[in-house]
């Protein structure tokens, strides 16, 4: 069974939907929320109280959203995967799925998280998602190994992410035999040797390395 489904705030939620239709071409800002509250009929006061801190609250949203999504999903499939690294294969590619029709929203997200300002929010939102992932394969354990798993998870999916922002085919094929050959490689993958001072350093480490490598991409 999944568990209780987090609470959002629904004029949040409203807003934030219509307004990911204008992030393509006003990126993560004023302009996009206030574009989306008004398709809405919110005014500007309404945007204010649900993203006090604009871009930074909206993508943060858009991510705990895209989680949601995922896991009910992932429930939602007619015969769950048996062994946990299809579980977790299947999730990583339906939070692909989730974020399909965005694609641009989540490349200009990723450009926004990948300023130095936001690395703790970044790494954050990362672990949140792998966590989740994991958690929904019902690994539930709070041993050592709870977070060598996410660290591994971490690093698998930031590589998938950049595949999947690289793949323009308008399909996951092309993702899905790059999530497969890491899959694959995670046995390959050093564990880690010392346990993380914190549960933020975990994604901090590899939220790091998927902005640095996301900035040379397409900062240009």
């Amino acid at each position: 069974m999944s568990e209780e489904s987090p609470y959002f705030d629904p004029i949040a939620v409203e807003i934030l939907r219509a307004s990911v239709l204008h992030v393509p071409f006003d990126g993560w800002g004023d302009v996009a929320l206030l574009s989306g509250a008004s398709d809405c009929g919110y005014e500007a006061e309404a945007v204010s109280a649900a993203f006090p801190r604009g871009a930074v609250d909206a993508i943060t949203l858009y991510s705990r959203l895209a989680n949601q999504s995922m896991v009910e999903m992932f429930f939602a499939l007619p015969k769950s995967p048996d062994k946990v690294h299809l579980k977790i294969r299947a999730l990583v590619l339906l939070r692909l799925e989730v974020a399909q029709p965005n694609k641009d929203a989540v490349r200009r997200a990723l450009s926004i998280l990948a300023m130095p300002a936001h690395a703790k929010l970044s790494a954050k939102l990362l672990y949140e998602t792998v966590d989740t992932m994991w958690r929904t394969a019902g690994q539930q354990d709070t041993s050592f190994s709870f977070y060598t798993k996410r660290g591994i998870l971490a690093a698998v999916y930031s590589a998938t992410v950049l595949a999947w922002l690289a793949d323009n085919s308008g399909n996951l094929d092309g993702t899905t035999a790059f999530l497969d050959r890491r899959l694959v490689d995670v046995s390959r993958i050093p564990k880690l040797t010392q346990p993380m001072k914190t549960v933020v350093s975990v994604g901090e480490r590899f939220a790091g390395t998927l902005m640095q490598r996301f900035t040379k991409r397409y900062s240009r």
